[in-house]
């Protein structure tokens, strides 16, 4: 799981390279179809982040299937406080670097400073439905993983003894309708069904009957790709199925084996700062687009150079925020 959440945050890094700035048009001509793949696909790795979310939230809130909790209220206040302070740490980092990017680079991407009706959409993460401009880049995926965790906080705690039976019904209706209108990707029903699928990876992997639980996920999914055929959901779907079949088959001892020590230390502490990584690297990329505009000699490689600094930038400074910032934020509680 580690693994997956490195691999995916990098993705997603890397796709907006691709995307943003005269260093993404730059690579664009050096590498057309490498930058395609990464303008096309590594963007659907937000996918595994869903999965996941739903894998971690069926875990605490509902560990064997019922609700655990006697405050659900409380429960989401302190996923909100989790998810917004170190939202608005980063977000002052990145207002500070746009505006001193601002001083050597004009361009669309950069954010204009910030009014107060975006401070105050950000601060409440309301600033997809509300129609406000983000501050950086991706964050529409902590509002909708709020969003996520809540409708999952709701289901549980209402269906009490029935509660799977609801988050199955949830996740159905999302596969099967919300997921197919694109103009309601701001709300969390069109993610419903990928965050319920890693829902019953955890329920199934954890269950002495994990065979019947994982065929079922695996009908359910194969079912939503024949009404119609999505990639994101297929990926959310053989990365759910992933979960379940490892946590049931393999012990974590086991899967400790699987991967070399050293490499493991440095996925876990990767994986550690993949949230960080999340909220940091938009500050990091308009900087390097603002030092790719003012090079004098350009070549391809001084592009690679660039590219490949900038990247490793990107990691360091997520490691920074993790341990000095979000890390120190996840110790206040509601």
């Amino acid at each position: 799981m580690d693994a997956a959440k490195v691999l995916a945050s990098n993705l997603i890094v890397l796709h907006h390279f691709t995307v943003y700035g005269p260093l993404a048009e730059a690579l664009a001509a050096a590498a057309p179809r490498l930058t395609d793949w990464f303008f096309e696909y590594a963007r659907m790795a937000v996918q595994v982040f869903l999965v996941i979310g739903g894998y971690f939230a069926a875990s605490s809130l509902a560990p064997h299937g019922d609700w655990q909790h006697r405050q659900p209220l409380r429960s989401v206040a302190q996923r909100f406080v989790r998810l917004v302070l170190p939202l608005g740490a980063a977000l002052l980092v990145t207002v500070a670097s746009s505006a001193l990017t601002r001083l050597w680079l004009q361009a669309d991407f950069v954010p204009a400073a910030p009014g107060g009706l975006q401070l105050l959409s950000h601060a409440t993460l309301s600033y997809g439905v509300l129609g406000v401009e983000p501050l950086s880049v991706g964050i529409w995926y902590v509002a909708i993983d709020f969003q996520l965790f809540a409708v999952m906080t709701l289901l549980l705690w209402g269906g009490r003894q029935r509660a799977q039976w609801l988050v199955a019904l949830a996740g159905l209706v999302s596969l099967f309708y919300f997921n197919l209108h694109a103009d309601g990707d701001n709300w969390a029903p069109y993610f419903f069904g990928s965050y319920a699928m890693g829902a019953f990876a955890w329920w199934g992997g954890h269950s002495r009957h994990s065979g019947k639980w994982l065929l079922v996920l695996a009908i359910a999914g194969a079912a939503a790709l024949a009404w119609d055929f999505r990639e994101r959901i297929a990926l959310a779907w053989v990365v759910a199925l992933v979960l379940g079949l490892a946590r049931s088959r393999l012990s974590t001892q086991q899967l400790a084996t699987l991967v070399w020590p050293g490499l493991q230390t440095w996925i876990t502490r990767s994986a550690r700062s993949s949230y960080a990584l999340f909220l940091t690297h938009f500050s990091v990329l308009m900087l390097a687009n603002a030092l790719w505009a003012n090079l004098d000699r350009v070549s391809l490689g001084a592009l690679v150079f660039v590219t490949l600094m900038a990247w490793a930038a990107c990691l360091l400074v997520a490691m920074v925020f993790e341990r000095y910032v979000e890390r120190p934020l996840a110790t206040i509680r509601v």
